[in-house]
């Protein structure tokens, strides 16, 4: 049973705008709560597509929306273009990326996305493909460590924690999520005014670095407007600021796109209070020109 909750999602369908007949792709499926929802505006004349780099995900998502005209593949959302034609599909009417880890990938304990737990350190969006963040952590240098906690987590105390990482995997390997939170936390000072796990930003630079996920962010901010027919709408939530810088740019940049939303829209006090997790999320809306 899923544990999600979809963040932003009464935003999400204002920004989509679905009509029952159309044909919309939910990028990042994770638990369906978005899909669930748009399936439900389109009707059964409409169809969705619905992609996730998480097989598990996937699986998971395809017992809970058995809908004959929901096609879910996992796949990589810069990799939607060539599944699409596959499947004879050219132009959808739009399309939705939202870029945040789902609760269930972080309440499965086996992943280590969640650094409350004592899960095998992996951090990866898709188990088969590429290396865990064990791996990283065990064997890249000291300087390439702080290098990418500081760029990719915005972590002022990248280079302490990588000493520490570095000397402490001497005497044992760094295996489990619980064991690098904690050395994380001991060398970040504490402070009253702190309002996230110390940890937080140095598992969002592990887990960008082994999912690649701004290489392929940008490859598909590049791609996936071309599949929006004119009229037709590409929203994207992101959750922290090189996610929403990426996307900001690409929209703006798209002469082809119609920004609709100056500022992001962030989560109402309402849904904070539900879904504390949608605290960060920043969703911008664009619109296809010629419709």
């Amino acid at each position: 049973m899923t544990v999600h909750i979809p963040v932003l999602s009464s935003e999400v369908i204002d920004g989509m705008n679905p009509q029952p007949g159309d044909t919309v792709v939910d990028g990042t499926l994770g638990g369906g709560g978005h899909s669930r929802e748009l399936l439900n505006l389109i009707g059964p004349s409409g169809r969705l597509f619905g992609f996730d780099r998480d097989p598990h995900a996937v699986e998971e998502t395809r017992q809970r929306i058995p809908d004959e005209n929901a096609t879910l593949i996992a796949a990589n959302y810069s990799d939607i273009p060539e599944c699409l034609a596959q499947l004879g599909v050219e132009l959808v009417d739009s399309i939705l990326l939202d870029l945040g880890l789902s609760s269930d990938q972080l309440a499965d304990r086996d992943r280590g996305f969640s650094f409350q737990s004592d899960g095998a350190l992996d951090l990866r969006f898709n188990p088969m493909a590429g290396e865990s963040a064990a791996k990283l952590v065990n064997r890249l240098s000291e300087k390439h460590l702080a290098d990418l906690i500081y760029q990719y987590g915005e972590e002022r105390f990248s280079r302490r924690i990588a000493r520490k990482i570095v000397r402490l995997r001497h005497e044992n390997r760094i295996e489990t999520s619980a064991q690098l939170a904690a050395i994380v936390r001991s060398c970040i000072p504490k402070s009253k005014t702190q309002t996230i796990d110390p940890a937080t930003r140095t598992f969002q630079a592990l887990r960008i670095a082994v999912n690649e996920e701004l290489k392929w962010l940008k490859v598909a901010m590049n791609r996936l407007p071309d599949l929006v027919r004119p009229g037709g709408r590409i929203v994207v939530i992101s959750f922290h600021s090189l996610e929403d810088r990426i996307v900001k740019q690409a929209l703006n940049e798209n002469s082809e796109l119609e920004v609709l939303t100056r500022k992001p829209l962030r989560a109402t006090e309402e849904e904070l209070a539900v879904n504390p997790r949608s605290r960060s999320a920043k969703l911008r809306v664009a619109k296809r020109l010629g419709g």
